[in-house]
C-alpha cells in the first residue's frame, strides 16, 4: 500500500519580485508543510519583507508562482487573504483603543458572525495573556504586550497559515520569550503554520523546525537548524557559524539609513 502523499501548505516556484534594475527575490522555491514553523533568515535587504509582502498578497511577483492553502496568490488574491493572518512589523494596533476594541475592529473586518465575535475575542485575549488587560488602552501596553495583541488580532478568524515579519524587533529579552512561547503555542494547540522573517538566529533556532537562509535575494540553504548546522561539519558549529558560511559578511554589509531608522522607528513604538 502507497504511502499517502503529506501536501504542502504553502509553495512557491521560481518567484521573483523586481524593482526596476533591482532583483529584491530571485527565483524563490520553496514548500512548507502544514503545522510546520518555517523561517526565512537573513539580514535587512535579502529579500525577506519582499517575500512575505508578495505571499500576503501585498505586492505582485515580476515572475513565478505560489499558492497559499492551494490558492494563487495572483489568480485567488482574495481566497489567499481569508486564509492567512499578517503581522507586519511596524505597528498595527491603534494605540487609542482598548485591547478588546483592536480586537473588535479586526473580528468585523474578517466578517466574523456578530454572535461569535464575543466569544473568539474572549478566547484570543485570553490565549494571548490579555485577558487582564481587555479593557485598558493599547498606548499603555509594554512592547511584548502590542505584539501579542497584533498576533490576536491576525489569528481571530483562525486561519490555517499565520505570516510574521520579525515579530520580536524591539522586544527586551523576557517580553520576547513571552512571544516566542505563544507563537509556540500557536502551533501545538491549533496546528497553525508559521512562516516569520528574522534576522535573529536565537529565535530562528528556537521557534523554526526549518529555516531558508536569505543572501541578496536568494534561498543560500535551507533545512533544519540542526542540518545546516551538520552541512558544514565539526562540534560545535553554531548557526551564526552557518550564517556566515553561507551569507558571508552580508550581516555587516546589510541594511543602511532606511532599514535602521524603520528598526529603530518600530523598537521606540513598542516600548
Amino acid at each position: 500500500m502507497m504511502a499517502k502523499k503529506v501536501m504542502s501548505i504553502l509553495e512557491t516556484q521560481a518567484l521573483t519580485r523586481r524593482f526596476g534594475e533591482l532583483t529584491a527575490v530571485e527565483s524563490l522555491t520553496i514548500s512548507v508543510e502544514g503545522g510546520e514553523a518555517f523561517g526565512l533568515l537573513g539580514p535587512n535587504g535579502a529579500g525577506k519583507t519582499t517575500t512575505l509582502k508578495m505571499l500576503t498578497t501585498l505586492l505582485p511577483p515580476t515572475s513565478g508562482d505560489a499558492r497559499v492553502v492551494g490558492f494563487d496568490i495572483v489568480h485567488h488574491a482574495a481566497d489567499v487573504r481569508r486564509v492567512i493572518g499578517y503581522v507586519p512589523q511596524l505597528l498595527s494596533a491603534d494605540g487609542a483603543l482598548t485591547g478588546y476594541e483592536n480586537l473588535l475592529i479586526f473580528a468585523k473586518l474578517y466578517d466574523i458572525p456578530r454572535a461569535e465575535r464575543e466569544s473568539l475575542i474572549h478566547d484570543s485575549l485570553a490565549f494571548m495573556g490579555l485577558a487582564d488587560v481587555a479593557n485598558k488602552l493599547v498606548r499603555d501596553y509594554s512592547g511584548g504586550m502590542i505584539r501579542r495583541l497584533e498576533i490576536a488580532q491576525s489569528m481571530l478568524h483562525r486561519p490555517p497559515v499565520l505570516f510574521l515579519d520579525e515579530p520580536t524587533v524591539g522586544l527586551d529579552p523576557l517580553a520576547r520569550n513571552a512571544v516566542w512561547q505563544h507563537i509556540e503555542q500557536l502551533c501545538s494547540d491549533y496546528g497553525t503554520t508559521i512562516v516569520l522573517t528574522t534576522h535573529l538566529m536565537e529565535e530562528a533556532e528556537s521557534l523554526c523546525n526549518r529555516v531558508a537562509i536569505m543572501h541578496l535575494g536568494k534561498v543560500a540553504a535551507i533545512g533544519t537548524p540542526t542540518q545546516l548546522k551538520a552541512s558544514i561539519g565539526g562540534n560545535g558549529v553554531t548557526l551564526d557559524d552557518v550564517f556566515v558560511h553561507y551569507a558571508g559578511d552580508a550581516l555587516e554589509a546589510s541594511g543602511g539609513y532606511r532599514e535602521t531608522s524603520r528598526t529603530r522607528r518600530t523598537a521606540h513604538r513598542l516600548g
